[in-house]
């Protein structure tokens, strides 16, 4: 019987690399994705290049033109594969929090409503099949601009021997909490799209229910905005056309380094494959082409 993976928003950054990621190896992958990005950002964001070539690439894709929020569509879809559902990767989002201010009821539906017809469509008819809910880091509101961080010549950084200096675990609290901006050393990890679609098939190869895990670049991968425009320029060759505005972006953590010891302790045959400059050059390079 072949396996099915389902992959949601299978046209975006993170539901790409998934499907590359299982339909390499024969594994059929059934993607769902309606390119609402194109909605919500207009048409330059549009996901429909991703999806036509994902469609062209690889045999054993399947793709869905079809609206999460739709909760009859949904649970029929799952119970014609009822019995070869493996897994459900779950990255389809509304993922701007300016537009959901702008917009709360829609994002509301897409975000709250859409994974909740998931969750009941795989209870219904894949109950074992491991489900992978990804997320963001702003769950943890203001609360890690509440760390006692020291200012650097082009960074902030916690205060050495503080419980989070390996990067915030999952013990922060996601309570009272409310969100605002700040400056440009503000620190942020990058994990490479591939990296995060391996930590997804080391879950679904050993699941563990209910677990909640901070993925990003943790320590191995990281930089300030200051310290990214300086990669940029060198990898590049050029100087970089910026300027600084006083007033912080909204929503913006100061410092934000994932903790990933959880998930490599539960998980200890995932590793990094590329760290921050990797990244950037990737970057370039697609944009050089």
């Amino acid at each position: 019987m072949m396996r099915t993976i389902i992959v949601t928003g299978s046209a975006g950054l993170i539901g790409s690399e998934s499907v590359r990621r299982f339909a390499k190896d024969g594994t059929h992958v059934l993607g769902i994705d309606n390119d609402m990005r194109a909605e919500f950002f207009g048409a330059e964001a549009s996901t429909k290049k991703t999806r036509d070539d994902l469609i062209a690439t690889f045999r054993d894709y399947e793709h869905q033109d079809m609206d999460i929020r739709d909760s009859a569509a949904v649970m029929d879809l799952f119970k014609q594969h009822h019995g070869t559902i493996e897994a459900i990767v779950h990255t389809a989002s509304q993922p701007s929090h300016d537009w959901a201010a702008r917009d709360p009821q829609t994002d509301f539906t897409v975000n709250a409503n859409g994974t909740l017809n998931l969750l009941e469509a795989a209870r219904t008819f894949s109950p074992e099949a491991p489900f992978i809910f990804t997320s963001t880091n702003k769950v943890y509101g203001d609360t890690p601009n509440g760390l006692p961080l020291r200012e650097l010549e082009k960074r902030w950084e916690i205060e050495p021997g503080h419980e989070y200096e390996p990067g915030i675990s999952e013990t922060m609290s996601i309570d009272y909490t409310k969100v605002f901006g700040y400056k440009g050393k503000q620190v942020r990890d990058n994990i490479h799209s591939f990296d995060l679609v391996e930590a997804f098939a080391e879950f679904i190869r050993a699941p563990r229910a209910g677990e909640v895990y901070n993925i990003g670049g943790g320590r191995h991968s990281n930089c300030s905005m200051l310290e990214a425009i300086e990669m940029c320029e060198q990898i590049s060759g050029k100087k970089l056309n910026w300027s600084y505005e006083e007033t912080n972006r909204i929503g913006d953590h100061i410092w934000w380094i994932s903790d990933v010891q959880k998930f490599q302790a539960h998980y200890p045959n995932w590793k990094f494959r590329y760290g921050m400059r990797d990244i950037l050059e990737e970057i370039h390079a697609a944009l050089t082409e």
